[in-house]
């Protein structure tokens, strides 16, 4: 019976299986780039075709409209009916369709729609396709209603069959005028609602007829007031009404021409004599009128205009939106949670009798050695049981803390550990582990709250606490992670969930990971996501760094690039990126004057001991370097290590190291070498971890993230679209030597590959020391002497920092004219 249980299990477990490759496949058909370009293809010759048969429909329609009503599998099958329609029948029973049964003129929309979604698919993207698809849909069917209200009367339907009834059903219902008014104030609404800026337009419109308005009132009180001052003015003159309606009719306007200056004090002279007398109880403003010679002669001043000036609400419009650095890849999704396995939690296996046992065990083993306690409390996490004790007055917490191993003995388990005290509280906790460990899954840590309503900038879910509690801190203000442990004992694991986690909260535009793995293993899963999230030293093929040699460089470019970064800090005026990428999004920030939005680089380093053994001081330095400044440009150093021994992890890395995880280690020496304190050399192994952050020490269960599920959320992200190219870091610098000084190319101390690597970066046209050292084999060292003989021998010129160094022989015939007269001048 048990048997049959067992295969009827297997079966659905295959079924299931089977059906959820099956789904996989046909998501996997359609994420495909060759389905999509298909798709893209044809949805713009579909649209080529909806305007060939919709232009031609109005110049045959007549013709074709007796064809219509043929059913549509026998209009096509038989030849002997013809149609007029420039795209033949497929043209004319489209057209009649969207025209004349459904939305008139307005479905020429439908061709702008289908022909941004087909470029949008071809990664041609000139419009929001769904922003357009949304407002095309609502014109489509106002401008159909509103046609159909213009042109009711006409024998072609233009609004089409659906605008037509609309117009009618509503005409019957609220009147002609109501329709009109209704189409009036939808279409007022469908262009606040479908534009950003309508409403900020509407009102500075509003604003500048007010204005006007305004202007004009004042002008005619101007007018008033001043003939009303002529008249007083001509009656005590004496002059004649009829003579002054004679001079309006007979008004002439007067061109101001230039004034000789000789002549100035004479004619104010005569100016001031015929000035007329003014009553003293009038107030002339002499600035606005001024009296002339004669009383026929007009003066008339031009209107200045005034320069419109910009609402508040225009000016923080489109024009000055803030810069959006996930544009280029503005359809980026995030890896979905349901990528990762879902591991049901086993918190009930620890049972009240397990933990009553363990409780008498604990208060026994302390009475034998005649510690009393007065309380004792149990929290249950994942793998261990933390049990708080407090003990009675006068009891010495040293005294408690020697007894470890004879509670282990007694418990008759590994992992023991007793913290005395438990810092902020005054108990004493003993840390037992479960007889039945949970496994704390990637995706419960991933999905909880804690994680994902977390504002850090760099947030990393590690795992569970002893009481639960998901484990989240941030990156950016650890600011770096020494990792280390045994062998298999979850190292590999607890750094792809620190990437994982990261993967999952940040965008490609916003992050960058500088990746060195010796073992060539580890983290070659991650290759796939280089045009997103990866960047790697300038003419290097592989984004992964497996060549130990090749660290050393890498550090180099990185302190280049931490130096550059700090220069744009200074100019900026700011203190770390986080302010400076504020201002750049905020647009207070030039790019013509080198300002860029900067990522955050994460560089992940494997197998530290490796490295320091072959490369050692060479590379410790500018690790040393970055730990120690790097902080506030963004780049953060998580170095991974199983050897935890002092000549790995040296003094000078540990002082810039503050935030330190310990896996199970073999011995007390190791645990003090990485936390400065025992207590890795008892954990039971399997992800259980302990974190040294500013001080203090938690003992955290590490998620859980198999290499499956990595596969999966890779996989997702390179199926996105990512950037044309890799993100590329400073060239590194090379120290000069006498070969490659200022005085030119010494001929006795020429390297013996100087004309084969010359040839090599002119045929490629890149003068890069990584192109030279990979293409010819050899160490950087040597590479970055060659390019420095390079340079003296004037093949290549001066270094630009992240740039290539241009080459300046075009082509390989020019060189060798030039290594020739070299080798006749030796």
């Amino acid at each position: 019976m048990k048997k049959r249980t067992t295969k009827a299990k297997s079966t659905s477990k295959k079924k299931k299986s089977g059906s959820t490759s099956w789904l996989k496949a046909i998501i996997r058909f359609f994420r495909d780039e060759r389905f999509k370009v298909s798709l893209g293809v044809f949805l713009i010759a579909f649209a080529i075709i909806l305007c060939l048969s919709f232009t031609s429909y109005f110049f045959t329609w007549q013709s074709d409209q007796s064809l219509i009503d043929v059913p549509f599998g026998k209009l096509l099958g038989k030849n002997s009916y013809q149609v007029e329609n420039w795209v033949g029948k497929l043209g004319a029973v489209l057209s009649n369709k969207f025209i004349n049964d459904w939305f008139g003129v307005a479905s020429f929309s439908f061709i702008a729609i289908f022909t941004v979604f087909g470029f949008n698919l071809l990664n041609v993207k000139f419009a929001n396709a769904w922003r357009l698809l949304f407002i095309g849909l609502i014109f489509t069917v106002w401008g159909s209603v509103a046609l159909a209200s213009i042109f009711s009367d006409s024998f072609f339907m233009v609004g089409g069959a659906h605008g037509y009834f609309i117009f009618k059903w509503l005409s019957s219902l609220i009147g002609m005028a109501g329709t009109y008014a209704i189409i009036l104030l939808s279409l007022f609404v469908i262009v606040l609602y479908s534009f950003k800026n309508s409403l900020s337009w509407i009102k500075s419109k509003i604003k500048s007829l007010s204005k006007v308005n305004k202007e004009s009132f004042e002008e005619k009180g101007d007018d008033g007031f001043e003939n009303a001052l002529d008249e007083s003015i001509e009656s005590e003159d004496g002059e004649n009404v009829d003579n002054d309606e004679e001079s309006e009719d007979t008004e002439t306007k007067v061109e101001i021409l230039p004034i000789d200056v000789s002549q100035e004090d004479e004619e104010a002279n005569q100016v001031e004599e015929n000035k007329p007398e003014i009553p003293l109880d009038t107030v002339v403003n002499e600035e606005k009128v001024e009296e002339t010679e004669t009383d026929d002669l007009s003066f008339d001043v031009n209107d200045t205009l005034e320069e419109e000036e910009l609402s508040d609400e225009e000016i923080n419009s489109d024009m000055m939106q803030d810069y959006d650095p996930t544009k280029d890849l503005e359809f980026y999704k995030f890896p979905s949670i349901d990528i990762l396995t879902d591991y049901p939690s086993r918190k009930g296996d620890v049972t009240r009798d397990e933990l009553n046992a363990n409780k008498d065990k604990i208060v026994r083993t302390l009475r034998d050695y005649k510690i009393e306690i007065s309380r004792i409390t149990a929290t249950i996490g994942p793998t261990v049981t933390l049990y708080e004790i407090v003990p009675a007055p006068g009891v010495r917490i040293s005294k408690i803390k020697n007894l470890e191993d004879d509670i282990a003995l007694s418990l008759a388990a590994l992992g023991i550990r007793i913290i005395a005290p438990i810092p902020g509280k005054g108990t004493i906790g003993i840390e037992v582990p479960n007889s039945k460990p949970e496994t704390v899954s990637m995706r419960s840590v991933i999905k909880s709250a804690k994680f994902q309503e977390s504002s850090y900038e760099l947030p990393i879910a590690m795992g569970k606490t002893i009481s639960n509690e998901t484990y989240v801190f941030n990156l950016a203000k650890t600011p770096h992670l020494l990792v280390a442990g045994a062998t298999g004992q979850g190292k590999s694991v607890g750094v792809n969930a620190i990437i994982a986690s990261l993967l999952y909260k940040k965008h490609p535009s916003q992050l960058k990971f500088v990746l060195v793995d010796p073992k060539m293993v580890e983290l070659s899963i991650y290759s796939q996501i280089e045009k997103h999230y990866l960047a790697k030293l300038p003419g290097e093929e592989s984004c992964i760094i497996t060549d130990v040699t090749k660290v050393v460089p890498v550090m180099n470019s990185l302190c280049i690039e931490m130096d550059a970064r700090y220069t744009l800090l200074t100019k900026a005026r700011v203190r770390n990126i986080t302010e400076y990428n504020k201002k750049f999004i905020a647009r207070k920030l030039n790019p013509n004057n080198g300002h860029r939005y900067m990522p955050y680089i994460v560089v992940v380093v494997d197998e530290f001991a490796d490295i320091i053994v072959q490369e050692g001081k060479q590379v410790e330095a500018p690790i040393s370097r970055l730990a120690a400044k790097a902080r506030a440009i963004g780049i953060h150093l998580i170095v991974a290590t199983q050897r935890p021994s002092t000549d790995v992890i040296t003094g000078v890395i540990k002082a810039n190291f503050p935030t330190r995880i310990a896996f199970k280690v073999t011995n007390g020496h190791d645990s003090k070498t990485i936390l400065d304190s025992t207590g890795a050399n008892q954990l039971i192994g399997r992800g259980d971890m302990l974190i040294s952050e500013t001080g203090k020490i938690n003992r955290v269960q590490c998620a859980f993230i198999d290499t499956p599920e990595v596969e999966s959320l890779v996989e997702h992200i390179n199926e996105q679209q990512g950037y044309p190219n890799v993100y590329e870091l400073p060239e590194p610098e090379v120290a000069e030597s006498g070969s490659g000084s200022a005085g030119g190319l010494n001929a006795n101390e020429k390297d013996d590959l100087f004309e084969d690597a010359a040839r090599l970066v002119v045929r490629h046209q890149q003068g890069s020391t990584s192109l030279i050292q990979r293409k010819m084999a050899i160490g950087y060292n040597r590479a970055g002497r060659i390019i420095d003989q390079l340079e003296a021998a004037g093949i290549v010129g001066q270094y630009e920092g992240s740039k290539a160094r241009q080459v300046l022989y075009p082509d390989e015939y020019s060189l060798e004219q030039y290594l020739n007269s070299l080798n006749e001048n030796k």
